[in-house]
């Protein structure tokens, strides 16, 4: 069954504590997209509303980092409380030197491909990744539609980690919806990251139907 990291982006930024309360027995971690204004035109997720909302929920945090230098923020969201990061692989300067950062901590270490990045770039590090996302829309536009040509790369991002007996979790991050779910899991997918397919619908009712797939 597809597990979900459920992205905070579409809580009720007013009362997040609240909304996380309501979604944390159906999610496996909270995905919190960190935009630093430059690398994406939106701000999300600072470290010091990171650290406070930490006591509330025990689910694991996992920081997207959608920034424009990722390994200046490693260490300011470890002490905020993070359990793992996702960076984007274009952002990295060295993504090597990202990953023993994240690695040191004992952190989960994630990298995401943009749409229009092909799956070899990341034969230097598959070894590494714990996680590997896959962005089906435009980095950083919230309510956009899956790109038809997700389900393919899911797919073949799958084979790679069966093929190499590899434990890379798979995780497809925008567009996630109820017609597009099902594509996801079919072509291979451990996690999705919903967002309104979480909050605006009935949790318990949600997972059930996750499990009907």
């Amino acid at each position: 069954m597809l597990k979900c990291a459920t992205s905070l982006w579409s809580a009720d930024l007013g009362n997040l504590t609240a909304d996380m309360k309501r979604t944390e027995p159906y999610s496996e971690r909270f995905h919190l997209d960190v935009a630093d204004g430059h690398y994406v035109k939106t701000l999300l997720f600072f470290p010091d509303l990171v650290k406070s909302l930490r006591p509330h929920t025990k689910v694991p945090f996992e920081m997207h980092l959608m920034t424009t230098e990722p390994l200046d923020w490693i260490e300011p969201f470890v002490d905020a409380g993070a359990d793992g990061f996702i960076f984007c692989l274009d952002a990295a300067r060295d993504p090597d030197k990202v990953l023993r950062a994240i690695k040191n901590h004992g952190k989960k270490t994630g990298i995401s491909l943009l749409l229009t990045e092909p799956l070899e770039l990341l034969e230097p590090y598959w070894p590494e990744l714990d996680v590997l996302t896959l962005v089906g829309t435009a980095m950083g536009i919230k309510g956009a539609s899956m790109d038809a040509s997700v389900p393919a790369k899911i797919r073949r991002a799958r084979e790679i980690v069966q093929e190499r007996g590899l434990k890379t979790e798979i995780e497809a991050d925008g567009g996630i919806r109820r017609e597009t779910v099902p594509l996801i899991h079919a072509a291979g997918a451990d996690y999705i990251v919903p967002g309104s397919l979480m909050f605006r619908e009935d949790p318990p009712a949600m997972r059930q139907w996750l499990a009907s797939l």
